[in-house]
């Protein structure tokens, strides 16, 4: 095997910071059928999808741009230099930042692919083996990356561990990169890190794991109305019942990632280095922290009364919680919790186990809780002797050291004593160190490693016992995962004047408003009517500059947007018809990287809408043929009009603003 992206919120760049993608193609006859893999080494889910492609390869590339991959694999045979496929070449041009690894042809194999699969999926997702038995590119793009990733990662995921889910292309609707780009739904135009997005509007969540369930939401919407209308009985639910909404917000904010951790969980290391020890048994005190939420959670979903919050009550009712629990319990001391502060964690980790579980342990920790006494005792001893305000301070990078106030201090000689090496001065403070206080502390780090590595032979008979029963962490994450995006929705309500859409064949909403513009201004903006049927599916938007045609188009596909993730709407009323696809023209300039004009680019763009828009779309089309003649911008937009017409069930909005002159 040869070796060889940002939203307006934190979540995306750590989101981005770790997925590898392997694609692959069929050949011959099968060409168009795309297999694609994906894991993000911070998450432990193996994402599988097949589907059939056209040849523009609009739906690898609308995957690719939401997954944000920091590497895309693919075999070696698809990029032979110079002769590389379509799709090779593709992908190449739409992600150059991106790293690209080929990959030897024979690990693209589908019945390694299975046979991983079968060995690492969760029993209870093992109806994923079901659906892709016969998914071929799907099981070959699996085999390659997993093999990839062990190589990477130098780590084998636990039998039975990993999370293997199967998402086809049509369970969402279909938002292209560029249509999220115009829309601004997560990254805005002028500054990346602005949160004026859709995104920031909406995003109040309190743990990473609704962070990122809420972007993908955005960028894949829902189409099952059923599963739209669940999250918005619990919605109205959470607005109805105070006690319940600010109750579950506390419960959701003390959460870590759930995630994260079950990734770093399972996955078992080559090598049994000082620091994987140490991160293991990090792990084992945040897994205890965890589930030592999952009671008051439970506590209060019990008098909730929308079937999705009774679902996830009765999900962890779960008795493996406890299970868990009380195996970590039996080694891992009572009063070991998660803590922030590097001083404080680390004593954490010293004395997690429990005492009298193994006999070579405890004498490490005598061992070092002299060292650490001795320490005390030399800075209060150098204190007296010099009769300066001393005290001991702690950092990862360099353990333990002296530091002086110099607030009131007057130093002999107007220097600080021979003895004090390593001197730093911050503001008010002095830092330094002392040689024996140098030694101690490497007597301290040896008492620490053989602590850390005899911790880590009891933690990894624990972890054994865990993997056992690790699914129910699964439905743990996806409750608080929810639950926190439901919250952050249910919380974008309070701040503005929200209404509950309504889903019909029409789009109509009554009184509507920009979400992100009114965020912007701080008040309300002048809202708008929006109306569109089946009798009425082409609308033609016409004004002077500067009175909000744009605003306006952006306003109804925002809402669109809004209404299937199972958000409440900035309207009076709103009745929407459920979309698979959304796109989106407009105006650009001149593309300097592909070399093409403001036309072509604008041409590129109608000509990807035409091929692939359905009668259940939503388009809107802004500015379009002002990169040409008058005369020529009509007759181009008179045609793509009449085209978009005679396909019926289309609800259009164009804004035309060409001059005939």
């Amino acid at each position: 095997m040869s070796t060889s992206s940002s939203t307006s919120a934190s979540a995306s760049a750590s989101h981005a910071s770790s997925v590898i993608v392997a694609v692959v193609e069929g050949r011959g006859l099968a060409r168009g059928e795309i297999g694609m893999a994906s894991i993000n080494a911070k998450y432990p889910e193996l994402v599988l999808s097949q589907f059939a492609d056209t040849g523009t390869y609009a739906k690898v590339i609308t995957k690719l741009h939401n997954l944000m991959p920091v590497e895309i694999l693919m075999p070696d045979t698809a990029s032979v230099k110079g002769q590389g496929t379509k799709l090779y070449s593709l992908i190449t041009e739409t992600f150059p930042s991106v790293t690209f690894t080929p990959v030897l042809r024979r690990y693209f194999n589908e019945k390694k692919g299975l046979e991983y699969t079968q060995q690492l999926c969760v029993p209870e997702f093992s109806t994923v083996l079901m659906e892709v038995q016969t998914k071929y590119y799907c099981l070959a793009s699996a085999s390659a990356l997993l093999k990839y990733f062990e190589f990477v990662q130098n780590s084998i995921y636990a039998p039975k561990s990993l999370k293997v889910v199967f998402t086809g292309s049509e369970q969402t609707a279909m938002i292209d990169a560029i249509s999220a780009s115009n829309l601004e739904l997560v990254v805005n135009h002028r500054d990346h890190r602005s949160e004026h997005t859709l995104f920031g509007v909406l995003n109040y969540t309190k743990t990473a794991g609704g962070e990122r369930r809420l972007r993908s939401n955005i960028l894949e919407p829902l189409l099952d109305e059923v599963t739209i209308n669940s999250r918005l009985d619990t919605i109205e639910e959470l607005l109805q019942n105070e006690e319940l909404f600010f109750g579950l917000k506390n419960a959701i904010a003390q959460f870590l990632d759930i995630d994260e951790l079950l990734s770093a969980l399972i996955q078992i290391p080559k090598q049994e280095t000082v620091p994987v020890a140490e991160a293991k048994i990090t792990q084992i005190i945040k897994l205890k922290h965890i589930l030592e939420l999952v009671p008051s959670l439970k506590a209060m979903l019990q008098h909730s009364k929308t079937p999705l919050l009774e679902a996830y009550c009765t999900s962890l009712e779960d008795s493996r919680f406890n299970n868990i629990l009380d195996q970590i319990k039996s080694l891992i001391n009572d009063d070991t919790s998660y803590m922030k502060g590097s001083l404080t964690m680390r004593t954490q980790k010293c004395y997690a186990v429990r005492p009298n579980v193994s006999e070579f342990l405890d004498i490490a920790r005598r061992a070092y809780t002299e060292v650490i006494d001795d320490i005390s005792e030399l800075v209060a001893q150098l204190g007296e002797k010099y009769s300066l305000p001393l005290r001991t301070s702690f950092s990862n990078t360099r353990g333990f050291f002296i530091q002086m106030r110099l607030e009131g201090v007057v130093l002999p000689a107007g220097k600080l004593p021979e003895e004090f090496i390593k001197v730093t001065r911050q503001k008010s403070n002095y830092s330094f160190t002392t040689v024996d206080l140098m030694k101690m502390n490497d007597h301290c780090e040896e008492a620490l490693k053989d602590i850390f590595h005899m911790s880590y032979v009891v933690v990894s008979k624990l972890l054994n016992e865990v993997y056992e029963h690790i699914h129910c962490l699964y439905k743990l994450s996806d409750a608080v995962s929810m639950l926190d995006m439901l919250l952050s929705l249910a919380h974008a309500c309070t701040v503005s004047d929200y209404v509950r859409p309504e889903f019909t064949d029409t789009l109509a909403i009554k009184q509507c408003r920009h979400p992100i513009l009114e965020r912007i201004s701080g008040q309300q903006p002048i809202s708008n009517n929006i109306y569109i049927c089946e009798g009425t599916n082409f609308v033609i938007l016409t004004g002077p500059n500067m009175s909000g045609k744009s605003t306006y188009l952006k306003q109804a596909a925002l809402c669109q947007i809004m209404a299937q993730i199972g958000s409440f709407l900035p309207a009076e009323y709103a009745s929407v018809r459920i979309a698979d696809q959304i796109f989106t023209r407009i105006g650009v300039d001149d593309d300097f990287e592909t070399n093409s004009s403001t036309f072509m680019v604008e041409m590129k763009e109608v000509s990807y809408i035409i091929h692939n828009a359905s009668s259940k779309s939503l388009i809107i089309i802004d500015e379009l043929g002002r990169g040409t003649s008058p005369e020529e911008g009509i007759g181009i937009c008179h045609s793509i009009c009449e085209f978009l017409i005679n396909m019926k069930v289309l609800y259009l909005f164009y804004q035309e603003y060409i001059l005939i002159q």
